[in-house]
């Protein structure tokens, strides 16, 4: 289901008992389409999302807090000044739409009252947040500018009079009687199946919604009126409820649909309803959004290291001519009297090759023994250059299997731990800080935290720099180490000398989910004593070498490991 005027309408008075009379104390953007209210209400202080993502958009108190950016967007400094302190006095929605209307009271640097609204549009790739001062209906700021040249008929930028998005003739479902829905079914092209004409007539009726009444009106009272009134009435009871339909698919709705098929799940409220439903979707798309520019890094490092590689194959292919300029100072060496200053080529026997005549061009201004002389330097320089150019290839390649990791934790990362990765990638050269937040005290992060089923404690690291801190100084040597074998991945420690074989399948399926291979099968796990663990001189933050291990076989299990978190 999509966050359609239905929901918005029980969001609304979900928000208005847990919000009412509250105090805003801060405002964060921690990412580009997202605020964050810090409400204090009942007590309790409360993080409202307000989100105007062309996919997600959605509003809802979370319960997690969100890492902010070094310095606030302009929208979110203009919200701090003008919305920080100020008391929520009322939160409605716009006829059945999408549209919620935050109306606010605050005192400005005067003392005056203010009359501030702040107006969330849910309107997919359109949605938009706006603050307006409530009485001259002018926008203060908004989350996204269209200036006029864009949009005649609605730019929307401060200093221009705030307008409603087109309006689409629709009736509000909830302000109508009975009589007058009555009437507009009456109207109903019977050709048009029932679901599109609700939607066409009722203003905010998702495709789930929709379908629903159509069920109702299908049923007993056959009567799509009575279907409407049925869905109104069970509307006034919200039971928050997730619908799984098969893989990947599933529908939230504020009441158990009865059209959706599919084993369903109910939840105290429609925040945490929306948390279970948004979860993984919004946290994978918050990491698109910030890792974009450090992928991006990573993938031109590894583009430019794919080039040298080449150009040091070609090297290796010329070095393997050693032998031939070789053979050419030996012959000349042998045949000095057969040839003189001046010529520019001699043809002699090669006694390496059954007596074979050979070519071997020769420099007119050179002595015989300096031309033999001269192929011996080719001969040294090629085979002096053979090691240097393995050694290259071989710092090459080391360098693309650390970029791979950095790139897969980037992936597996949650947004908050991406600041870290960026530190590695300063601090590695890849990645050039603000001089200004080189001074910047960091936040020193913990490895993610699982008990297994038997209780023992099993540590994660959540980036290299944290899997070097991890094993090299935080596990004892008699600790139980784990990393998928060959993949880039996690270090995985298990707070135990003689942890118990469940314990260890279950490390290795943490160590596997944790790796590149997270959604493969038979993913192999190494483990061994961490004191076999050992990091080469220079070697790269997070690589390590070890002998002795154990090999088992896992396929990741999310829910298994979900079960085991112990942060």
């Amino acid at each position: 289901m999509s966050f359609d005027g239905i929901f918005t309408r029980a969001m609304v008075s979900e928000l208005n008992r847990e919000l009412e009379n509250g105090r805003i104390g801060k405002v964060h953007q921690p990412f580009q389409h997202e605020i964050i209210l810090t409400v204090r209400a009942n007590r309790k202080n409360k993080r409202v999302l307000l989100s105007a993502h062309p996919s997600y958009a959605r509003l809802q108190v979370i319960e997690d807090s969100l890492s902010n950016p070094d310095s606030a967007p302009n929208f979110c400094m203009v919200l701090r000044k003008k919305l920080e302190g100020a008391i929520i006095e009322d939160i409605r929605q716009l006829g059945n739409d999408r549209i919620v209307i935050f109306s606010f009271r605050n005192f400005d640097e005067l003392g005056d009252q203010q009359q501030l609204e702040l107006i969330v549009e849910l309107m997919g790739r359109h949605s938009n947040i706006f603050l307006i001062d409530k009485e001259s209906r002018i926008i203060i700021d908004c989350l996204k500018h269209v200036p006029f040249y864009q949009n005649s008929f609605r730019p929307l930028h401060p200093g221009v009079a705030y307008q409603l998005p087109p309006h689409q003739d629709r009736s509000d479902l909830f302000a109508l009687e009975p009589d007058e829905i009555e009437n507009l079914v009456t109207q109903f092209d019977p050709e048009v199946p029932l679901r599109n004409a609700l939607q066409q007539t009722f203003q905010g009726l998702g495709s789930d919604s929709a379908q629903e009444i159509a069920h109702y009106a299908g049923g007993e009272n056959q009567s799509v009126t009575a279907g409407i009134q049925l869905f109104k009435d069970r509307l006034e009871t919200v039971t928050p409820t997730l619908t799984n339909e098969g893989k990947r698919k599933q529908h939230f709705t504020p009441f158990p649909y009865e059209s959706l098929t599919g084993e369903k799940q109910s939840f105290a409220t429609l925040s945490q309803l929306l948390d279970a439903y948004y979860a993984e979707k919004a946290t994978r798309d918050r990491i698109h959004q910030v890792a974009s520019d450090l992928l991006q890094i990573v993938s031109t490092e590894r583009k430019k290291n794919q080039l040298k590689l080449q150009k040091l194959d070609q090297t290796l292919l010329e070095t393997e001519k050693a032998d031939v300029f070789r053979i050419k100072g030996e012959l000349l060496t042998a045949y000095l009297h057969q040839f003189g200053k001046g010529q520019q080529e001699v043809v002699l026997n090669n006694f390496y090759d059954e007596e074979k005549p050979v070519t071997i061009t020769l420099n007119p201004s050179l002595t015989p023994s300096q031309n033999a002389q001269k192929y011996f330097s080719k001969y040294q320089k090629l085979t002096t250059a053979v090691n240097h150019v393995n050694e290259q290839i071989r710092q090459t390649h080391a360098e693309n299997e650390y970029l791979e990791t950095i790139e897969t934790q980037i992936q597996l990362s949650d947004p908050q731990d991406l600041e870290e990765i960026k530190d590695e990638l300063s601090e590695s050269g890849y990645l050039k800080r603000k001089q200004s937040l080189k001074h910047k005290k960091k936040k020193v992060s913990k490895p993610h935290r699982f008990r297994s089923t038997d209780g023992t404690s099993i540590l994660v690291g959540k980036n290299n720099l944290q899997n070097d801190q991890l094993t090299l100084k935080t596990a004892k040597k008699t600790d139980t180490w784990l990393h998928a074998k060959n993949i880039p991945g996690s270090h995985v420690i298990i707070e135990s000398n003689h942890p118990s074989e469940e314990t260890i399948l279950e490390a290795a399926n943490i160590a596997a989910y944790y790796s590149k291979f997270q959604n493969s099968a038979n993913v192999p796990v190494d483990y061994v004593a961490v004191k076999q663990i050992r990091k080469p001189n220079g070697a790269k933050p997070g690589f390590v070498i070890y002998e002795g291990q154990k090999t088992v076989y896992v396929t990741p299990d999310k829910e298994l490991i979900k079960s085991l978190k112990a942060d």
